[in-house]
């Protein structure tokens, strides 16, 4: 079976939109740094493919807030400790060994490392239609 990359624009996207937003006075904010892991399609769910990636926060780094279309995601903490907050719902910290899900659709407005002094990572999963290429949308700056 041939593994299908994660196609990571989104990175692209992140890095632009911090950029536009730097002034000369203002200290540039530290993104994340997203690496593909694995893509398969799930032989039990015809059009369906599991896309899996890693995301890494420096000290006091953060996400600009998102969207991942028609994916459903789970997000499961691998090291440090990860501020979420999704439209609708509460901020809450998950330390590493914890997870959350996140419906199609579900408007991510705060994703960061809820520390100023030390990296954290997580495993972002997603299970969306295999033809969907697309998997995070940012907001307009």
């Amino acid at each position: 079976m041939n593994a299908r990359p994660l196609i990571p624009p989104f990175m692209l996207v992140a890095l632009l939109a911090a950029g536009a937003a730097v002034g000369a006075s203002v200290k540039p904010v530290e993104h994340e740094t997203v690496v593909p892991a694995f893509s398969h399609a799930l032989p039990n769910v015809p059009g369906k493919t599991i896309t899996a990636a890693v995301v890494t926060y420096k000290p006091g780094g953060k996400s600009i807030p998102h969207r991942h279309g028609s994916a459903f995601v789970v997000a499961y903490v691998l090291s440090g400790a990860i501020r979420s907050q999704l439209e609708g719902g509460e901020a809450k910290v998950y330390h590493a060994g914890e997870s959350w899900t996140e419906a199609p659709g579900a408007h991510h407005l705060v994703s960061d490392n809820a520390s100023k002094t030390k990296p954290a990572s997580l495993l972002a999963i997603f299970i969306v239609d295999s033809g969907d290429r697309k998997l995070v949308t940012y907001d307009q700056p």
